[in-house]
């Protein structure tokens, strides 16, 4: 993302097929974060609402629902960052 944005260096983008995955996933990147001394300065958004962020500065973590990654499609939107690792 350095390239084209001042938001973050990195940005991670991910799904959990339900409300409680995302849970999980929010959850283990918080625990693998505090594991390295680090916190987020931002957590927005709910599982109920498809969609969190966490702003780790250097790093935002995205965590979708399927159907919300679909409509806000961040992989296009930011689609000239060069792309790191794509797991699916």
């Amino acid at each position: 993302m350095r390239q084209v944005s001042l938001l973050a260096d990195y940005f991670i983008i991910c799904s959990g097929d339900t409300e409680r995955q995302i849970t999980a996933i929010v959850d283990a990147v918080r625990e693998r974060g505090e594991d390295a001394q680090s916190r987020p300065s931002q957590v927005e958004g709910a599982p109920g609402s498809g969609w969190m962020v966490l702003d780790y500065g250097v790093v935002i973590v995205h965590v979708f629902l399927p159907s919300e990654r679909d409509y806000y499609q961040l992989e296009e939107l930011w689609s000239d960052a060069t792309l790191v690792v794509r797991i699916q």
